[in-house]
């Protein structure tokens, strides 16, 4: 059965701009390139989720401009439903990334249209939500809105997922319809205020993210790879070795990749993060949020030739 997922999120235009390190206060450097792609978390999640073989539509508002014709191309050319994104009076959102040699960045977000979404948008959309298999959000839209979608998607036994990026504090009327949270070590410390570093802080986080009202819980570790407490299993999945060039999309290629193989019951969660893993490791390896994300056939190419 091929998945079905619905995003509710951001589209993004990104100026990639190529350094060799983070500037100093005060310093003035030059950059070795620069790019434009399209990115945006929500667009990056969705986008990883239809390559990966999921049928997949988008909930979201683009500004009348250059930039929201491009990212809304970005979209059907993925085969993702692009219906639900409306125009807004507000530019397209915008990323500016400061990306370093070693392949770490630093984003610096304009929310503009994305900023927009409201309840009404919601209720419009509400047919994209409610007959899906999951719904995915983030925090690049407003969490108002997401609260709406989830209350909807909880009501009609839809799956959903929360990647609460950027990190921030996260309403209690919005964690209690959370089925599935993902999360990098940034955003677990300040949900949890647990220090993420050794492997009992990864149960620890897990514990208290469930007496929050959150059961299933997915800890990504960079480079480490990614740790998952559901109410029926626990693990740690290595991360795959490959030389990084760009780390924009790493976990939006994990979390889309993630939904579309993900069974609703979790059931086979080990062997859904082994497949995101693998996504987001071909990512890594390419310059750009949606032009690293790879396809299906290409994450079961790479599956087929690793050891793990």
């Amino acid at each position: 059965m091929v998945n079905r997922v619905t995003v509710l999120g951001s589209l993004n235009v990104d100026n990639i701009m190529q350094v060799k390190r983070l500037p100093l206060p005060g310093e003035t450097m030059t950059m070795s390139a620069k790019k434009i792609a399209g990115g945006g978390k929500g667009a990056n999640q969705a986008i990883a989720a239809a390559r990966s073989g999921a049928q997949t539509a988008f909930i979201g508002k683009v500004g009348a401009d250059e930039q929201g014709r491009l990212m809304k191309g970005y979209l059907e050319d993925a085969k993702i439903d692009a219906t639900s994104v409306t125009l807004a009076t507000e530019e397209t959102g915008q990323a500016f990334i400061l990306l370093q040699e070693n392949g770490e960045n630093s984003i610096l977000v304009l929310g503009g249209a994305n900023q927009a979404i409201t309840d009404d948008d919601i209720e419009a959309a509400k047919e994209k939500i409610t007959t899906a298999d999951f719904l995915i959000t983030q925090f690049e839209t407003p969490i108002e809105a997401s609260i709406t979608a989830f209350k909807y998607a909880k009501e009609n036994d839809v799956v959903t997922i929360l990647n609460p990026a950027p990190a921030k504090r996260v309403p209690e009327v919005l964690l209690k319809n959370v089925d599935l949270i993902v999360l990098n070590e940034t955003e677990t410390e300040l949900l949890t205020e647990i220090k993420i570093d050794e492997e009992e802080s990864w149960h620890q986080a897990a514990a208290k993210l469930a007496k929050m009202g959150v059961k299933n819980t997915i800890i990504t570790l960079g480079s480490k790879g990614a740790y998952y407490k559901t109410t029926t299993a626990e693990g740690f999945i290595k991360a795959f070795k490959v030389a990084t060039l760009d780390t924009t999309a790493a976990g939006d290629t994990f979390l889309g990749a993630l939904s579309s193989q993900l069974h609703k019951d979790l059931s086979n969660i080990e062997e859904a993060i082994v497949f995101a893993s693998m996504a987001s490791a071909l990512a890594v390896q390419k310059l750009g949020a949606i032009p690293s994300i790879p396809q299906l056939s290409e994450v079961n190419d790479a599956l087929g030739e690793a050891n793990f």
